[in-house]
């Protein structure tokens, strides 16, 4: 199968069979490696991308499933400067950083369909799986993105090294 993807806003040709995960397209054919092969079965979010602005686990979407014309984003396509990657930076979330691409992916999701997102919208839309368990970090630089200051019990935890971390 031959086809054209719109892909942080750059048309790719690929050549791939209809039923390659588009996660290997990425990475393999186009050397877009900043989304990552987490469990290969969509459950832990490490490969979520965007299509057409929605969160999508790349690992289980057929390329031949994309639509002509769907735009996708990947995380290069955040180009560095986002307020969630300067947030993330600035509240020392990642600790392997492995999971992290795909996070700031589906938190950009979620802050393009609720900009102020309340503390139950972050619950339900951040459904990725964090190893080092940089979930109240990743709360609180959600909320930084957002404009909002996360609640004291948040802040502090987020400053706090999970215990028993040397840090």
């Amino acid at each position: 199968m031959s086809v054209t993807l719109n892909i942080n806003g750059k048309a790719y040709p690929v050549a791939a069979s209809p039923e390659t995960p588009l996660l290997w397209v990425l990475r393999d054919e186009l050397l877009l490696t900043g989304t990552k092969y987490g469990c290969g079965i969509a459950q832990c979010g490490a490969c979520t991308v965007h299509l057409d602005g929605q969160a999508m686990r790349s690992c289980q979407l057929p390329v031949g499933a994309v639509q002509p014309g769907a735009k996708i984003t990947t995380i290069e396509g955040l180009g560095g400067t986002h307020p969630l990657q300067t947030a993330w930076v600035a509240r020392d979330v990642p600790q392997c950083g492995y999971c992290q691409s795909g996070q700031i992916m589906a938190a950009a999701a979620l802050l393009s369909r609720a900009p102020k997102p309340t503390d139950d919208d972050i619950d339900t839309a951040m459904t990725n799986i964090c190893r080092c368990g940089a979930y109240q970090r990743i709360r609180a630089a959600i909320k930084d993105a957002a404009g909002e200051a996360p609640s004291d019990t948040a802040a502090a935890a987020a400053q706090q090294p999970a215990e028993g971390v040397v840090e």
